[in-house]
């Protein structure tokens, strides 16, 4: 670099550096293309990080709703603990939660049964006495009473025995406080607050629970003194746990999860200094949800890293291919700066001096982009603040390697055909790498992580829900749709190469556009090449991750059949017991038989069609479930599902065969197993009671089933809804991992685009000078824009067509094989894609008509001056 020193000895740079940021706007191109390259790079660069880290944010919160709310924190729990060392243990958990900062600690104590409780003279009852403070009584359903000191007893055991406000119950001739309230007795499964607390806290009848009611103390001084008075020796249950705010954050997780291990330590100690140390167990039940968000966010960040690399590097070359444009176009004045002595490395800042405040704006753009934006392509979770940094660091070292690259490239050339005399590139090398096969290289990655993708789904194993990753694997779709597009490309650029002999000027718009692509075949390839993996990207990367979302819901409606499954007695199955009022209107009843190798559902079509899940009833199973009926004289009319060549018609517990009205491919709680459905009303009084299994499909709430099944009394072994019937989360990280390959082939979407309209821009003097001579030889504006649209249709059409195809090809075939839940049908599918193919096309017309309206116009506003310059 030229520099001279000032009159005050300050060092001055020579005219050409201090004048580089405005000599660059002459030409605002080079400077929208290289800002545009940087800002895709760190795009990409910053996104990475934040996609990883909001994945383990997502999974954290993910966990938090699967979890007691008071377990994200430390809890001290044990049973059989004895009376008189419990002050001693709340002392000591509320002393050293404060210098851990935690909140006040939450305790629940219940004692053992108190059989023979007498109530109004009935000396039968068996009560627990129960206490849980920070706010226990607001969450109980009050029915009448107040908050006075006293006893709280459940609506159950009051309205048998007709107690009221003020009643005393009696234990072994010792007087109990009065009753001064009556609440909704909890059932199962309680209220989240109570999750915890759930065996002491909520009596299940219908298991024959020893315990009849659960009274509990309004405030602590009411339970001490009563416990004291009967002369307990032991609590039954002891918990202590903290209501700390949810985690959102793998890095708050991990606080949290660190300071809960302290305070256990430190409880521990203290308590064995006292003589306590077997009182009280202390534990971190978050400690393994952590474990779950770290494996999730290292889960996605590995599967993304090498196609964000790939992506980081393919914006750093964009950088490399902007520092040779700009060589070719200031090496004139680079070769008279030689000339004077200025070395290759000056002429490289000399690039950077012109080129480095729109590339770090556009890298700076990106990262702002890429962080505003990842409520849109990201996980819906929060990135903590050491992944914002790290998402920072890195887009900072990819503007500093582009900055580099563009000095390097620069000083590289100069260096060559300044100092070492070649002014002409030797094109040899260049020539013999277009007859490489790099498609077969390529191929053989894809192959090769397509081997390595066999049995992903099997990969989950028990304790460990995330399927283990395979970064190769999951590179497999990419590298399917960049030999397709290599592929295109190449035979693409063959057919330009035999162009010349077309001869079809009676059509003088199509010559005209295919001589105008046969003069630009490597640009037309390299823009081929990516819009084909562009397209075909996105393609892949949404199929993906559409695909697995649609197969959580599909799965975990054909598993439950409804939004919420309860098994039940045969009394309600037989009809001898009404449906509950409130559920009449949107809950069934299911009978389920087995024997004969085949499934066979007993249900209402009249109710099942309305409560049955939309995503597991096939569309063709709602006419058919009209035609089911009662027996007649070939049989008994039913649906047949999954039907195989074994399958017999034969039905168990001696029923007449089934008569098929129709077949579907699958069946709500028979999935694609082999199975028929049969109207209840084809079975007598008899066959009904003999029906082994009956369930209340319902679209309500679980709570809001089983309190009105338990109104009843009736039994509910077992019960499942859709939140609960899958662990969601394998699915989740599929689809958090491909949306960042749909993301990817967004950007290299407009990266296709931008450099289609710069190619075109680049012509824009060809362009003008060509089309000023065919319309003065009598072709008119309408066929000349004609032959632009053709020309770019082509190119852009085939893009569309390959890449859409390719695309959606390789998501079909992916799909399956990305199914966290193979051991659960349906196996996962390609959803509906329609809108997504209409789109694209929508965007390609859009481009096409643009890029022609842009090398038009290029014709109207053309200057004499620019005219005799393109020639």
């Amino acid at each position: 670099m030229q520099v001279t020193w000032g009159r005050f000895g300050r060092l001055r740079v020579t005219k050409p550096w201090r004048a580089a940021p405005r000599t660059s706007l002459s030409n605002p191109l080079t400077l929208v293309v290289a800002a545009v390259t940087a800002l895709l790079a760190c795009f990409l660069g910053t996104a990475a990080v934040l996609q990883s880290a909001a994945a383990g944010g997502a999974t954290t919160a993910y966990q938090t709703g699967t979890t007691c709310p008071d377990e994200y924190g430390p809890v001290f729990a044990k049973d059989n603990v004895p009376v008189s060392a419990v002050p001693a243990v709340l002392d000591t958990v509320r002393r050293h939660a404060a210098t851990r900062g935690f909140s006040a600690p939450v305790t629940g104590m219940y004692t053992p049964v108190l059989f023979n409780t007498e109530f109004n003279g009935a000396p039968y009852y068996k009560v627990v006495l129960g206490y849980r403070e920070t706010a226990g009584l607001d969450h109980l359903s009050v029915l009448a009473g107040s908050r006075e000191p006293g006893l709280w007893l459940g609506q159950v055991v009051a309205g048998a025995q007709h107690i009221g406000i003020g009643t005393r119950a009696s234990f072994h001739g010792t007087t109990l406080p009065p009753v001064t309230g009556l609440y909704a007795d909890l059932v199962d499964p309680p209220p989240r607050w109570w999750c915890s607390n759930r065996g002491p806290a909520v009596v299940n009848r219908l298991a024959n629970d020893p315990t009849d009611s659960v009274m509990f103390a309004t405030d602590r001084k009411t339970f001490d003194d009563t416990v004291r008075s009967i002369g307990l020796p032991r609590l039954s249950t002891l918990h202590v746990s903290f209501y700390e705010p949810p985690p959102t954050t793998v890095s708050a997780a991990d606080d949290l999860l660190a300071r809960s291990k302290a305070l256990v330590e430190d409880v521990r100690a203290d308590l064995a200094a006292q003589g306590l140390a077997d009182v009280v167990i202390g534990s971190t039940p978050f400690q393994r949800s952590t474990e779950i968000s770290h494996q999730a966010e290292d889960n996605v960040f590995v599967s993304i890293l090498p196609l964000a690399a790939i992506s980081v590097l393919v914006g750093c070359a964009g950088i490399g291919t902007v520092a040779l444009q700009w060589y070719q176009r200031r090496q004139p004045q680079l070769r008279l700066l030689s000339a004077r002595g200025s070395g290759p490395v000056a002429l490289g800042l000399l690039a950077v001096a012109e080129l480095g405040l729109p590339i770090l704006l556009g890298g700076t753009a990106g990262t702002l982009l890429a962080r505003l934006l990842l409520g849109v392509y990201g996980p819906p979770g929060a990135p903590d603040g050491g992944a914002q940094l790290s998402a920072v660091l890195v887009a900072a070292c990819v503007l500093g390697f582009a900055l580099i690259l563009l000095a390097g490239v620069v000083a590289i050339r100069a260096h060559r055909e300044f100092e070492l005399g070649r002014v002409r590139r030797r094109r040899g090398a260049t020539r013999l790498l277009m007859f490489v096969p790099w498609e077969l290289v390529t191929a053989g990655m894809a192959l090769l992580g397509w081997n390595r993708l066999t049995d992903y789904g099997d990969a989950s194993r028990l304790g460990n829900p995330l399927p283990q990753v395979d970064p190769l694997a999951l590179t497999y779709p990419v590298f399917v749709v960049l030999t397709v597009g290599l592929l295109a490309a190449r035979l693409a650029w063959l057919a330009l190469h035999a162009s010349h002999r077309a001869r079809l000027w009676s059509r003088p718009a199509l010559q005209l556009a295919i001589r105008r692509l046969a003069s630009a075949r490597a640009p037309v390839t390299g823009v081929l090449v990516i819009g084909t993996l562009a397209i075909g990207t996105l393609a892949t990367g949404t199929g993906i991750a559409r695909g697995q979302e649609d197969a959580l819901r599909t799965k975990s409606a054909v598993f439950v059949g409804a939004e919420t499954r309860i098994d039940t007695e045969s009394t309600l199955g037989m009809g001898t017991v009404p449906m509950p009022a409130e559920l009449r209107d949107n809950s069934t009843i299911v009978g389920e038989l087995t024997g004969t190798g085949s499934v066979v559902l007993v249900v209402d079509p009249d109710t099942f069609g309305q409560v049955a899940a939309s995503e597991a009833l096939p569309a063709e199973a709602g006419p058919l479930l009209d035609r089911l009926g009662p027996a007649r004289g070939q049989g008994i009319p039913a649906i047949r599902v999954g039907h195989t060549p074994r399958q017999t018609a034969a039905l168990p517990y001696g029923l007449a065969d089934a008569a098929p009205v129709g077949d579907v491919p699958m069946f709500p709680m028979i999935g694609t197993n082999a199975g028929y459905v049969i109207s209840r009303a084809a079975l007598t009084g008899s066959q009904l009671y003999s029906v082994p299994k009956w369930s209340v499909l319902s679209s309500a709430p679980m709570g809001q089933v089983s309190a009105a099944l338990t109104k009843l009394g009736l039994t509910q072994p077992n019960r499942i809804s859709r939140e609960t019937a899958l662990d969601a989360l394998p699915f989740y990280v599929v689809s958090w991992t491909f949306s960042f390959v749909a993301l990817l082939g967004a950007v290299l979407g407009v990266v296709a685009v931008l450099a289609l309209l710069v190619a075109v821009e680049v012509r824009r003097r060809q362009n003008a000078l060509a089309g000023v001579l065919v319309l003065r030889m009598g072709m008119r504006p309408r066929a000349l824009l004609a032959s632009h649209l053709v020309e770019l249709g082509a190119l852009s059409g085939l893009a569309v067509v390959v890449g859409v195809v390719c695309g959606l090809s390789v998501a079909d075939l992916s799909v399956p094989r990305f199914d966290p839940a193979t051991f659960l049908a349906p196996r996962s599918e390609l959803p509906d894609l329609a809108p997504f193919v209409l789109i694209v096309c929508g965007v390609g017309v859009a481009v096409v008509a643009l890029a022609g309206w842009l090398a038009v116009r290029s014709v109207r506003t053309a200057r004499t001056a620019e005219l005799i310059r393109a020639q």
